[in-house]
């Protein structure tokens, strides 16, 4: 792991920091002074301003309801913050968003190399949404959604899209592009009034009550890594 990954999942710093750090010879590796790209291995004594750094050796993997209003990021100055939300022990970020007026599921980690396999498009992985939208739902509306709609100069890949009732459906996406689903409903003509993430991958959102989150169980993680085909790594 780079030194200044290492020093940031310690908590000690953020990456930019941490360069600052490394080049004021204020960070040393095993007794040395470390430089900007050195690599910190498993056992590693790391140093910043004299005291130790240690990333955590068991990655984290939690289930987050963010409700309405909440901001997703881990942006410590922005009020409304979902690190204040969750107010965890550990240094942990989102993986993906939902934006401020949504509300659901987001996983957090502080596992950094997942994050990339998680939301690498390519991996066209299923995030699925309940959507409420402000006049009744029509068979026209349901197979325009589906094929795909023109959005941000470009049309959406297809997903599946099934009625719950005459003003509410579900859509299962691959892709995640920004406010793609109230954007897809606007171009139809349709405002969506209350949206809800409820699964991504394997791991649904259940009954977890808004504002609150749980850790992933040990079955959940082990299958959203072979999804991935990801193995974590661990460290000290």
């Amino acid at each position: 792991m780079r030194i200044n990954k290492f020093i940031s999942e310690s908590g000690k710093a953020s990456r930019r920091q941490a360069d600052r750090l490394i080049e004021e010879g204020r960070v040393t590796i095993n007794g040395k002074k470390a430089k900007i790209g050195d690599q910190v291995d498993p056992g590693d004594e790391v140093l910043v301003n004299g005291s130790a750094a240690r990333v955590a050796r068991n990655n984290v993997y939690i289930a987050v309801h963010k409700p309405v209003g909440i901001t997703s990021t881990t942006e410590k100055k922005v009020k409304g913050n979902l690190v204040d939300l969750v107010n965890h022990p550990l240094r942990i970020f989102n993986i993906g968003r939902l934006d401020k007026d949504s509300e659901g599921l987001i996983l957090m980690t502080n596992d950094g190399d997942i994050v990339n396999e998680i939301l690498r498009a390519e991996g066209e992985h299923e995030k699925e949404y309940i959507v409420s939208v402000d006049k009744p739902i029509t068979p026209e509306f349901v197979e325009q959604m589906e094929a795909g709609v023109k959005i941000l100069g470009q049309k959406t890949l297809p997903c599946k899209v099934h009625q719950l009732s005459k003003f509410d459906f579900n859509i299962t996406l691959t892709q995640g592009l920004n406010r793609q689903i109230r954007r897809m409903c606007e171009a139809l003509g349709y405002e969506v009034y209350r949206l809800q993430r409820v699964r991504v991958m394997n791991i649904t959102l259940g009954k977890l009550p808004p504002g609150q989150w749980r850790d992933l169980s040990k079955k959940e993680r082990e299958q959203l890594f072979r999804e991935l085909n990801y193995e974590p790594k661990e460290w000290y």
